[in-house]
């Protein structure tokens, strides 16, 4: 009677590890699809919807970033719950267990359902709109078996009440084999989508020396339109009242260095500026909307917003094909256009 009575409760541990599956699994198949959306956007970029970019631009890959991170945690944490949960399942868990259980199971297959969708009403509304055709493709198929795998999955552990029957084990073990393929497929090709690790770091230190080199040739032009000359050094440039130090390559401390030049010209209006660079400058078209809707086009008047984010040569919120630049030592040669640049005119009193 007591043994009856004590397998009949409902554990803590059971409910816990059952509502750790739901959380892990839930969110596992969410940061997949959104992991394969964007992949797919920046592999298979919509020029509806894009514009094309020099330089590298770290926030056009943080969706992928933060997803990508959520699936290598979230996955393995539910392969391991997963496996306590069928442990548990496998032994007489006594009757309110067994409700749970069921529960479970169901409210997985309602919230997977209910996701998978989502996904599609929101996949359709972007087709409709004129997005791609292929990408459009792809992203059906991964929705559609995502949802083939969970509902066949959670379906055959709905009737077979026995975890220890060959067919369960069979078609669990297969479901799982296939779950992790494409769990290590997408994350290999996401990496081969956004740069390694290293290379997106050294993406990251060019794109510091871009920006460098950017505030050193508004510094130069400046310099020129107050003292109607180039300076000799980058060291004139220093200006401590209005607090503009000169800057340093980011990995200084490896005998890199950024070089100023005076050109050769009789004019003394050019001048190059240098630096080594760790790989070639990216460049492409890059989705603006995330794969989104198609989104009007701005008049611009007399600049083409489709090759130019910034106005050469000032700095700006972006970088143009005057950068581009190939892995190793490249100079920039810059010619001063003093219609464009005049001198400020002093007043004498």
């Amino acid at each position: 009677m007591e043994t009856t009575m004590k397998n009949s409760r409902l554990t803590p541990r059971f409910f816990f590890i059952s509502l750790g599956v739901i959380v892990t699994l839930i969110t596992s198949v969410s940061s997949f699809l959104v992991l394969l959306f964007e992949s797919l956007n920046k592999n298979f970029p919509d020029a509806l919807n894009s514009v094309y970019q020099y330089g590298y631009n770290s926030y056009n890959f943080e969706t992928i970033r933060a997803s990508l991170a959520t699936l290598i945690i979230f996955f393995p944490v539910f392969i391991f719950i997963s496996y306590l949960w069928l442990r548990e399942s496998k032994e007489d868990i006594g009757q309110h267990n067994r409700t749970l259980r069921k529960w479970m199971i169901y409210l997985i297959l309602f919230l997977a359902s209910l996701l998978i969708v989502i996904d599609m009403v929101t996949l359709v509304r972007y087709f409709v709109s004129g997005e791609i055709t292929t990408r459009f493709i792809y992203k059906v198929s991964g929705t559609l078996v995502i949802a083939f795998l969970v509902d066949f999955y959670y379906s055959l552990k709905m009737r077979n009440v026995n975890f220890n029957s060959d067919k369960s084990k069979k078609g669990g073990f297969v479901i799982g084999i296939i779950s992790i393929v494409l769990f290590f497929g997408l994350v290999v090709w996401s990496f081969a989508v956004m740069g390694s690790p290293a290379k997106q770091r050294a993406w990251r230190l060019d794109d510091r020396r871009v920006n460098d080199l950017q505030s050193i040739q508004y510094q130069v032009i400046n310099y020129w339109q107050q003292k109607e000359k180039l300076p000799a050094t980058l060291s004139e440039l220093a200006d401590p009242i209005s607090s503009f130090s000169i800057p340093v390559d980011p990995e200084f401390e490896k005998g890199k260095t950024y070089e100023y030049i005076l050109g050769a010209d009789k004019s003394n209006l050019s001048f190059d500026l240098c630096a080594t660079f760790m790989e070639d400058m990216p460049k492409g078209w890059q989705e603006n909307n995330y794969g989104g809707p198609v989104i009007p086009m701005m008049a611009v008047e007399k600049r083409d917003i489709a090759t130019s984010s910034s106005i050469y040569p000032y700095p700006g919120g972006g970088v143009n094909n005057s950068w581009d630049h190939k892995v190793g030592r490249t100079c920039f040669t810059r010619t001063i256009d003093k219609d464009l640049y005049p001198v400020f005119k002093k007043d004498i009193k």
